[in-house]
Parts: C-alpha cells; structure tokens; sequence
C-alpha cells in the first residue's frame, strides 16, 4: 500500500511539476538561469559556473536532482578610447533535472546574448538587455509503474498491460528576455542592481499527448509566462563587512514565488581576494488556490578565492511541504577568468 500511494504522489507530483519552473536559491550563482541580461555581468573575460540542487532525498528513492552549467563572455565594444564603456556578451547554458519514480526529467541547452551600455560618461549607470534561445527535452520512464492487469496471479507483475502510454519524449522551443540596471557610483562601495525578465514569452506545450490528426501538441498543457524581477544591493557597513539584500519575485500562471534576506560580506584578509558570505532568506509562496504560505527558510554560506566562487545553502521546508522532505542542498562554483575590476556587476549566490 505505501509503495502505491508513493506512486500516485509522485504522479500528482510530475503533475505539479508541468506548469512550474527551475528553483535554485543560489540564484544570483545560476544567472543565464535567472535573467538573460546577466549574460556577461561580471569582472571579467569570461565566466565558468555550476549547480547542483538535491532535494525530497528522505522521502524519495530517487531524489528531485537539478544541474545546471554555463559559459558566458563578454567584450569591450567601441574604441578603447571611448569614455562610455559598453560591453557586449553571449553565453550558453545547460539544464537537466530528474525527479521521482518515472525519472521525469527536463534537459535544455541556450544560446544568450546580451548588451551593456554605459548610461553616462563616469560609467556609473549600465544598462543591459538580453535575449535568450533554446531547445528543451521532456522525457518519462514507464518501466517503473505497473499495474493491477499485470498480475500474473501467483509470483507478481508481469503479464503486459493494457494500459496506452503517450510517448515517452518530447522537445519544444524556449526564449527569455531581461533587462538589468546597475548603479554604481565612484565616490563610494555603494552599489543597487534592478533587473526584470519574461521567460517563455511563447507559452510553448508541454503536453506528452499529441492531437491524432496532425500529430501537433495538444494546447490544454502550455508552459505559462513567467515574470520575474530582481532587487538586490552592495551597502558598506565597515572597511571589511558589505550588507547585501536582495529580494527575487516570480509569477507564473496561478503560482508566485518571493525569496527575500541578505548575505553578509567579510573580508578574510587585506592582501588576498579572499572573502566570506554568510546569509539568510525566508521564500513565501502562493499556488492555485491563492493562498500564501511560508514555503522554506534558506541558510547559505559561501566564499571568494581569488577568481573562484563556492558556495552552499540548505532549504529548510516548513508546513505541509515538509512532509515531502526535510529540505533542499545546494552547492555551486565558478571561475572568473581575467578577473578585471570594473562596472559591469552581477551579485554573487
């Protein structure tokens, strides 16, 4: 009997899963993730990044497992001599997750690009759009399930079922576009990032079932818009502790997701880049019926290395959530390569 009512859990799970994205709470650590426009947002040549989340282990034989990896550079545009330093950048991405029983699973690989534009002659506003193409496989596997007509009578289940079965795969294509905004002034550490993003601006089908006629998905499953916007700012508190808040919002169809807190800076030493991040986040949610809730508590901690970035958060469930699992683990790195000391900025975790 548990071993069944997991199955169908994990059925309304996938379910769930159909009209809802990615999560990651390091989400400044997976930016082509999070907003095209941070294509390049960083100092320096070129960016190296990955993540990892495991989540639901205690609950599910096969775990929630998310990863996610990305390349992106960036260049100057212009005459060096130019007084606005403009920037232009691409990037590609790849995203796998798998959850559950049937190994549900969507893989995605993206092209983005992105332009940063200095708002004024000090190159203390920069601008940036970007763009972001791809093409993503949805797959499931049914050799996991069976059913009561498979019954052999005597030692279990197998005889062939009648049960149809939709096929197994499928692919469709994605685009994002975003904006971001950095105001960084010279005569202070002070800095303020604002950024929006409309992901899946197409509502693509995400229906393993295909209309007989002209075999084209059906559209009563579609990938709904999602909308997001990010806060988020660098305030000095001393010579060796930066403050940074940030706050991310997302809304898709009926679901709406706010993770909101801070991370505490601390320069680890005066003549090596090295640095400590310590902090905090609670993630209130919204789902279909329009009720809010307190979804998770988040913890994280992280370092700066020189040009390396490692950091890791645990996502503590609260409520009915938690009975689905104790919590979500994360861990990401990346690289920095030519590491410059320059405007264009993206958040770090």
């Amino acid at each position: 009997m548990r071993k069944i009512l997991f199955i169908l859990w994990s059925l309304f799970f996938i379910h769930q899963l159909q009209g809802q994205d990615r999560l990651f709470s390091q989400f400044y650590a997976s930016p082509l993730t999070l907003n095209p426009a941070l294509t390049g947002a960083f100092e320096g040549k070129f960016r190296v990044s990955s993540i990892y989340r495991d989540q639901w282990r205690q609950e599910m034989e096969k775990p929630y497992a998310t990863f996610s990896s990305a390349l992106d550079l960036r260049w100057r545009m212009g005459r060096n001599t130019s007084k606005y330093q403009d920037h232009a950048a691409v990037g590609v991405m790849f995203f796998t997750d798998k959850a559950g029983p049937l190994q549900f699973g969507t893989s995605q690989i993206s092209i983005s690009a992105a332009y940063h534009k200095a708002l004024d002659i000090r190159n203390t506003q920069i601008l940036s759009l970007g763009f972001q193409a791809g093409i993503a496989q949805r797959n499931l596997n049914f050799g996991n399930i069976t059913f009561e007509d498979q019954f052999n009578g005597t030692t279990g289940y197998t005889d062939p079922t009648s049960e149809r079965f939709p096929e197994n795969n499928f692919a469709y294509g994605d685009y994002s576009v975003g904006l971001n905004y950095v105001f960084a002034p010279k005569a202070s550490r002070i800095r303020v990032f604002a950024g929006a993003a409309m992901h899946h601006f197409l509502s693509p089908s995400v229906s393993f079932y295909r209309q007989t006629d002209n075999d084209s998905p059906l559209d009563d499953n579609i990938l709904d818009v999602r909308y997001s916007g990010q806060l988020s700012a660098q305030l000095p508190l001393t010579q060796k502790v930066m403050l940074l808040p940030r706050a991310i919002f997302d809304k898709q169809g009926n679901h709406m997701k706010l993770d909101a807190g801070t991370n505490f800076r601390f320069n680890a030493s005066d003549y090596k880049n090295v640095a400590i991040h310590l902090g905090a986040y609670v993630r209130p949610v919204a789902g279909l019926d329009n009720s809010y809730r307190m979804d998770a508590l988040v913890g994280l901690v992280g370092i700066e290395f020189n040009n390396v970035l490692i950091g890791t958060s645990y996502d503590y469930y609260l409520g009915a959530t938690s009975n689905f699992g104790r919590g979500a683990f994360e861990i990401s790195v990346a690289y920095l390569g030519e590491y410059e000391d320059d405007l264009i900025l993206c958040p770090k975790f």
